[in-house]
């Protein structure tokens, strides 16, 4: 398994499993703490990936993310917001529905 290889299964187990530790991924995966410790780097660069230090600590994935759903980017939710001021009310509320589903988490309104 190739490094790429093994950061997309860690992406996928992390989504599966919303958290676990770097011991357990190092074990699965057959490689180091500090090998884990550089994808599970990488990876966060990219994903909502974070890790919290103590007791229930571990490498999460953000509750809104699943693996493989696309995302827009802030140009094209920027653009959908901008067209939906000039569509009809119900239109409107589809182009907003799509923006809360597929809009990073940061973009969207409480």
């Amino acid at each position: 398994m190739t490094a790429k290889e093994r950061r997309k299964a860690i992406l996928r187990a992390l989504d599966l499993r919303r958290h676990d530790t770097r011991e357990n991924l190092a074990f699965e995966f057959g490689v180091s703490k500090r090998t884990i410790d550089n994808d599970i780097m990488l990876l966060s660069s990219e994903y909502p990936i974070y890790t919290l230090q103590g007791r229930g600590g571990g490498i999460y994935v953000a509750k809104w993310y699943s693996y493989g759903i696309k995302y827009l980017t802030e140009a094209e939710a920027a653009l959908l917001e901008r067209l939906a001021i000039e569509l009809s009310p119900q239109d409107a509320s589809l182009i907003l529905s799509v923006l809360e589903r597929f809009t990073v988490y940061e973009r969207r309104k409480p």
